[in-house]
């Protein structure tokens, strides 16, 4: 469109008419780039939400059973020191027994 069609529109409808006009496929373009490009990836990037936040739960409940498991070991290693304790006791009364 050059400058004397857009004038001459303008003599002829006035500006508020051609301003409408403009503003009116301004927001049809607006509307038409939404639904076609912005869903299209938003949709893209909930699924790939998704697939985050299940790998973060697998994750979560993985690190929860390593802990059990750990919490399990130093409770065997508390124990296991605890006997070995009460064995070296046990020994060195047995050796001062002996000495008298």
């Amino acid at each position: 469109m050059d400058m004397k069609m857009l004038s001459t529109a303008v003599s002829d409808f006035g500006f508020p008419i051609i301003m409408a006009v403009g503003m009116g496929y301004f927001v049809y373009y607006v509307w038409w780039f939404i639904n076609n490009k912005i869903n299209v990836a938003l949709g893209t990037m909930h699924k790939a939400l998704i697939r985050v936040i299940d790998q973060t739960r697998m994750m979560d409940q993985d690190l929860i059973r390593l802990q059990q498991k750990v919490n399990v070991v130093l409770e065997y290693r508390e124990k296991e020191a605890i006997i070995e304790d009460q064995k070296e006791k046990q020994a060195l009364e047995i050796l001062e027994e002996k000495s008298k």
